[in-house]
């Protein structure tokens, strides 16, 4: 039953992944197109010059808002990695000791005979 539910899961934010996939690269473009702009910000000394690059700025910002719906994406990838690492867990049983004295006097008897 838990495989079922991890294969669930697993379906679920792959499709999820795969339909935001264009999303996150327009994201990751559009980031890494306002961080070169900043940059150039910065370092432009005329006024006319901060002025285009802050509305070019600000039009990249506007771009990049409209594609946040691909950190949808990001926590799609996220939960996908949990279930493949999750995938192949074996349950860990703990072993009950008895706590009579007889099984542990033949347990240790058994030990010290193997010598």
């Amino acid at each position: 039953m838990k495989k079922f539910g991890l294969l669930l899961a697993g379906g679920i934010a792959a499709a999820v992944l795969l339909s935001t996939i264009v999303p996150m690269i327009g994201l990751a473009v559009s980031l890494v197109l306002l961080y070169l702009i900043f940059k150039q910000f910065l370092k432009a000394k005329s006024t006319c010059a901060k002025i285009g690059l802050g509305i070019v700025g600000f039009i990249v910002l506007v771009a990049s808002i409209h594609n946040v719906p691909a950190v949808i994406g990001l926590v799609a990838a996220y939960v996908l990695y949990l279930v493949y690492k999750n995938w192949n867990r074996n349950k860990v049983s703990k072993v009950k000791e008895d706590l009579d004295p007889f099984t542990n006097f033949e347990k240790q008897w058994n030990e010290l005979n193997k010598f």
